[in-house]
């Protein structure tokens, strides 16, 4: 096993003494091909090109010696640290950090990044990250080949966002381009890049915040909001009841493409967005998109409105996570089911209509759940009945995407 491992950042500025010190002991050195060509690397050690950092961990774990690991900046920050430092390897590990690429390109943007997402974008990662970006208006992408400048912007089609690219930061090669999501895809881009994709309204504020990322505080308590807090009317099929239940049963989360077909007033797809999911919500009346882009202005979440009729609008609209299905009966449930979402909920005002719906569910292959909701409001002065709603909720799962 190796005697050490030491871990070395690297940001493109000179190394430290402390890493000149490790690499200068070092008998084994990995990291990509501009790391082995520094002049700092001893030229009798031997060299292990990084790939897989799972088969270098396990080569530094079999080599007798003293190991030295370099990588592009904080490799504590989504870098090598974390997969060096697994149980299987039993390696000792010490690490001599650098600026992170994320705050590189924030400071050759000259922003803040308190307020930022961080996510890592390859090809098995890429549509989550999209959301992410869609769903906030501060996110750096660190990328990978195949999930580079050209493809957030292919997959963020119909949504205005800014990019920043910032690619072989540290190097001589050094270069920062300002571009618009819609010309990202015309540009071949140069690996190592960060892209820092911004939209909505942005400001530098008086004050900073107290957590990193967005704050979660942000805007009324409660995961649903009460009528008058919207501008306008709810329907019937947008109680607070009704949608606080909707919520709990697709439990909307950072990451995830939210449908919400028939979006009415824009209540649920408001509040679905607050959760953190990116939301698209589709109704055929125009002034229901106007509605919700409305009400998410007021909240200061982002959604994208779609105006259409379903189930045809949905053809063309991107991969969801979990489907409310406000309007359009048993036809427009089936049309989602086709597109194979993790979860579908929708209501009905009968009980036929229910059994419909939950019947062409299963045979799509989700597991179903159904419950009768009546709710009663009462006013408190006098303990009278208000109002009375009563439908039927049903809820999809698909077994094996269930989380």
């Amino acid at each position: 096993m190796a005697d050490r491992v030491t871990v070395i950042g690297w940001d493109g500025s000179p190394l430290t003494a402390a890493a000149r010190a490790a690499l200068g002991a070092a008998t084994l050195v990995a990291g990509a091909a501009h790391h082995l060509a520094l002049p700092e690397v001893p030229p009798t050690a031997e060299r292990v090109r990084l790939g897989s950092v799972a088969l270098a961990a396990r080569r530094i774990a079999a080599h007798r010696g003293t190991a030295v690991v370099l990588a592009d900046g904080d490799p504590g920050f989504f870098g090598v640290v974390r997969t060096l430092r697994a149980p299987e390897f039993g390696l000792e590990v010490e690490v001599v950090p650098a600026v992170s690429s994320v705050a590189t390109a924030f400071a050759r943007a000259g922003m803040p990044w308190d307020d930022a997402h961080v996510v890592v974008a390859h090809p098995r990662t890429l549509r989550r990250a999209v959301n992410v970006c869609r769903a906030h208006t501060k996110v750096a992408v660190l990328t990978a080949p195949g999930a580079g400048p050209a493809e957030l912007g292919l997959l963020l089609d119909g949504v205005h966002r800014t990019f920043v690219i910032c690619e072989e930061l540290g190097t001589e090669r050094e270069q920062v381009t300002v571009v618009t999501s819609d010309k990202a895809p015309d540009h071949t881009w140069r690996d190592p890049n960060v892209v820092i994709v911004i939209g909505g309204p942005v400001g530098a504020g008086e004050s900073g915040g107290w957590i990193a990322g967005r704050d979660p505080a942000t805007g009324p308590r409660g995961w649903t909001l009460p009528a008058d807090a919207y501008d306008t009317p709810l329907g019937e099929g947008e109680t607070e009841p009704l949608r606080a239940a909707q919520l709990a049963r697709l439990g909307p989360r950072v990451g995830d493409l939210v449908w919400d077909i028939g979006s009415g007033s824009g209540a649920f797809a408001v509040e679905a967005a607050r959760a953190g999911a990116a939301v698209i919500a589709v109704d055929r009346d125009p002034a229901a998109c106007a509605r919700a882009e409305a009400a998410a202005r007021r909240f200061g979440v982002q959604l994208q409105a779609v105006h259409g009729t379903a189930p045809h609008v949905l053809e063309n609209l991107p991969e969801p996570d979990v489907v409310r299905v406000g309007g359009g009966g048993a036809a427009v449930v089936s049309a989602v089911a086709d597109r194979r979402p993790q979860r579908i909920v929708t209501h009905a005002a009968t009980r036929d209509a229910a059994e419909l719906i939950g019947r062409d569910l299963t045979e799509h292959g989700y597991r179903v759940q159904c419950a009768l909701l009546q709710s009663v409001e009462l006013d408190t002065r006098h303990w009278s009945e208000t109002e009375r709603s009563v439908a039927f909720l049903l809820s999809g799962v698909l077994p094996d995407r269930a989380q």
